[in-house]
């Protein structure tokens, strides 16, 4: 079966044609972070109208690109959330009218859910039960998984997400927006003989996450810092891997530990900030000793995509799921 995935949870316009839940024929996104950058985050009016004036064009690339027509598609799989209201407005309503004109089924898909699949995509081998850690702009959450239908949330954050901490602190040290790859940048190119430390709590359940404590260390270390003078360039890459190494290392301790609880070898990591390299290098080497396998997403798969809602909308509509004109958003 050929799926058309459409996914709008935010700044991204995103669809794609996937065969069977696994072979990724056509994959386009179409992005408005230029305009979000001029303003330091993402702003969801400007992102809104973005995607109602290419989600039509976008959707006909991706079926263009799988030498595909709407009709030979047998399945439309859309993010109904959670995201911003607005933009998963655009994608389900036209999704429905999708459906409704080519007389196609249609299923909706939680967005974070799609974030884990994108594993499947570029993985064989990935077995029932594993864990997951989701870790992005808008979220932060370990999730133990029994199967693509069966997806249990074990703890999340109590405040910022991973990756907006990420852009705050970018903001803090002058470094633009997104936060996510200049910080990785940044820090790889500190000698680290500094010796800063900053830490990150983590209160609430055992698998739970709280980033503003670190961005707020951060900025009163910088604050202090600015008494003295600018930070000279090598402080601020400095800064930037003592943030960079608390904020891997809690990711990668909360999530081995719940694999560890729930008796499983297997780690599943997805979502925009999976694409760090430092994040990745951490969960492997912490993972060897206990001979856990980890698994992360290519990384075009890690931003939001329409290939990771087509192939779990394709694995949900074998399970009898089945969306109509009435489906709705599901925001959190």
């Amino acid at each position: 079966m050929r799926v058309l995935g459409i996914e709008t949870s935010c700044d991204e316009t995103s669809a794609a044609v996937v065969c069977e839940g696994k072979r990724v024929l056509s994959n386009v996104t179409a992005s408005s972070l230029s305009f979000h950058r001029r303003y330091g985050g993402v702003i969801p009016e400007i992102a809104f109208r973005m995607q109602l004036d290419s989600i039509a064009g976008v959707c006909d690339c991706a079926l263009s690109e799988a030498g595909m027509e709407l009709g030979d598609i047998g399945l439309i799989a859309v993010t109904n959330g959670p995201g911003l209201s607005g933009s998963l407005n655009v994608g389900v309503n036209f999704a429905k009218s999708a459906a409704i004109s080519a007389a196609i089924p249609l299923t909706a898909v939680n967005h974070l859910h799609g974030h884990i699949y994108a594993n499947f995509l570029c993985h064989s081998g990935i077995r029932f039960p594993c864990v997951a850690l989701i870790v992005s702009g808008g979220h932060t959450a370990v999730y133990y998984v029994r199967d693509c239908g069966d997806m249990e949330e074990l703890g999340s954050t109590a405040d910022d997400a991973c990756g907006e901490a990420y852009d705050k602190v970018a903001k803090i040290l002058g470094l633009g927006y997104p936060g996510g790859p200049v910080i990785e940048s940044r820090a790889a190119e500190s000698s680290g003989k500094r010796g800063i430390k900053f830490n990150c709590s983590a209160p609430g359940s055992k698998y739970g996450f709280s980033f503003s404590g670190i961005k707020t260390a951060v900025l009163y270390y910088v604050s202090g810092q600015l008494r003295k003078g600018p930070l000279p360039p090598d402080m601020i890459n400095d800064i930037a891997y003592a943030f960079q190494e608390a904020v891997a290392g809690v990711l990668v301790e909360k999530t081995i530990s719940a694999a560890r609880d729930r008796k499983t070898a297997q780690i599943l990591v997805g979502g925009g900030v999976a694409a760090n390299s430092r994040l990745r290098r951490e969960f492997e080497t912490r993972a060897a000793k206990p001979g856990m396998k980890v698994f992360f997403p290519e990384k075009r798969f890690c931003l939001d995509n329409g290939a990771m809602i087509a192939g779990l909308g394709y694995r949900l509509y074998r399970k009898g799921s089945v969306s109509g004109a009435g489906l709705e958003l599901q925001l959190d």
